[in-house]
């Protein structure tokens, strides 16, 4: 179920400025090597903290971005907005005023402190995003079922067969007589089970009629059986939610997640150069070197005693590089996955549904179709139709764009039937075909990735360091990866004592 769950989602600039104060001096942090200066290739997550980590330990840093935002994965898409990719294929957004698509990184667990930390010191809003919602769907062969009656069936279907055992006494060898009786109360409320033990649908499923104001009894639906709960292939979606990164509550940046960035991007004492097209890395004597271009095509050269790299593996292969040959090497394994969302403006017909937030599971080659969390009850919003990874979206992405549309609007019409005419303003977002990146993510433990060149890369080359979410255990897949990553090499540049707790405001 795990790559499942990646399939079905494992799977920035604009808007109001975010102004933070400038990061003290941390007290006591001690340079090693004489490290007084450092170029930061990359202006994501981890370059952003790496750069904020150095600049208050005293270092002079230096941000280094090919694109002419901030944010890496971490991309907003607005109304006005374009984008070319690596084909040359050109879209231009066509969102009204104040919807947005978060093309890359789209939510933060709970329990990823340090993006979370990231967004309190830098007085980023916060706001809940709905990751699951019961009123939502998955495909089914009979039409289209809400989550709440799968989930709920499906929970009364095992119960009762449980309770049966137990009352056959199958289990008499395996428990005693009060855990028995203890498990038989248990499974009659888990399972909202009859007296006799058997499952004959529940309210908790869904009402075929609500109650009324006097004499109208709320009817529950009709229990789907066991037998075509489990003839359907998305029943696994049911666990999506059970995922300890895609548990409540989630969380999202007030006005799209490039909110971040900009706001570490805003703190920083020395702005990042964008449009810095790294052309080579070099060693220069006990340092680098890094030679870039601008847009006008001019060679530039910074010179640091040191450079964390932060480009996705994939960008970094077609640099040339002066590093070590294992080095080499393993940038040049490195696979990447695949990815691709396709998202529209619409009139939000399924609140008429009573869905709010959440995924519906529609499986196939779309996957997914993932609501929005924020402008409920607004007349225009933003509906992602299509979220897919790994070879369902190799396999998406292989057909012409316009072919990827209408397979994104015949999702939405199987699960909300007659809508698909509603969706307007198409975006699709390939990431393996977006400059500068060149994939979303990689597995270090799929696809002839190696996990000693993850070890590898995660030790420094001479006067280099890599730093990145695919760097860190979260294999490129969470914004948190790249706090810690960053973090870690920023550690390894500038020591703090033990005395001192790190100021990460």
């Amino acid at each position: 179920m795990a790559s499942l769950d990646r399939r079905a989602l494992l799977r920035s600039l604009g808007g109001a400025t975010l102004a933070a104060a400038l990061p003290a001096p941390v007290v006591g942090a001690t340079r090693t090597d004489g490290v007084g200066s450092v170029v930061i290739l990359g202006a994501g997550i981890a370059g952003l903290v790496a750069a904020r980590e150095l600049e208050q330990r005293g270092v002079d840093v230096t941000v280094l971005e090919a694109r002419e935002r901030v944010g890496g994965r971490v991309w907003t898409l607005r109304g006005g907005d374009s984008f070319t990719d690596t084909d040359g294929t050109t879209q231009r957004v066509g969102f009204g005023d104040g919807l947005y698509l978060n093309a890359g990184a789209a939510r933060i667990p709970s329990h990823h402190d340090g993006v979370l930390g990231l967004c309190r010191d830098l007085h980023v809003p916060l706001e809940v995003l709905v990751n699951s919602s019961r009123s939502a769907f998955i495909a089914d062969a009979d039409g289209p079922l809400r989550l709440r009656q799968a989930a709920n069936d499906l929970r009364g279907h095992l119960s009762a067969l449980l309770e049966k055992g137990l009352r056959a006494g199958s289990f008499d060898q395996t428990i005693d007589a009060p855990t028995r009786k203890a498990l038989e109360s248990f499974l009659t409320g888990y399972g909202d089970l009859a007296a006799d033990g058997h499952y004959g649908g529940s309210a908790r499923s869904g009402l075929a009629r609500p109650p009324g104001a006097f004499d109208e009894v709320q009817q529950a639906v009709a229990p789907r059986t066991l037998d075509q709960l489990l003839a359907n292939p998305n029943l696994a979606g049911l666990l999506f939610e059970e995922e300890i990164y895609m548990q409540a509550t989630m969380l999202a940046p007030v006005g799209g997640m490039d909110r971040i960035p900009r706001a570490l991007a805003a703190s920083l004492r020395r702005p990042v150069v964008t449009g810095a097209d790294i052309v080579e890395v070099r060693r220069a004597g006990a340092g680098v070197g890094i030679v870039w271009r601008d847009a006008k095509g001019g060679a530039q050269v910074v010179r640091a005693d040191r450079a964390i790299i932060t480009l996705p593996l994939p960008v970094l292969a077609g640099i040339k590089g002066d590093f070590s040959a294992p080095v080499k090497r393993a940038i040049a394994a490195a696979h990447y996955q695949d990815t691709v969302k396709v998202a529209f403006q619409s009139r939000p017909f399924w609140e008429e549904q009573q869905v709010y937030g959440g995924l519906s599971f529609v499986g196939g080659e779309t996957s997914v179709i993932w609501y929005p969390s924020d402008r409920f009850q607004q007349p225009q919003a933003v509906l992602l139709a299509a979220y897919m990874a790994l070879d369902a979206a190799k396999s998406f992405a292989a057909r012409p764009i316009p072919e990827q549309i209408a397979l994104a609007r015949a999702a939405v019409d199987r699960i909300h039937p007659g809508h698909g005419a509603d969706l307007q303003s198409p975006v699709v977002v390939n990431w393996r075909k977006t400059p500068h990146n060149l994939g979303p993510w990689l597995d270090w433990h799929a696809d002839g990735n190696s996990l000693d060149d993850f070890r590898l890369l995660n030790q420094p080359d001479g006067p280099f360091l890599f730093a990145g979410s695919h760097l860190s255990q979260y294999s490129g897949h969470w914004q948190e990866g790249a706090v810690l990553s960053a973090r870690r090499a920023a550690d390894a540049l500038v020591p703090l004592p033990a005395n001192v707790t790190p100021r990460h405001a």
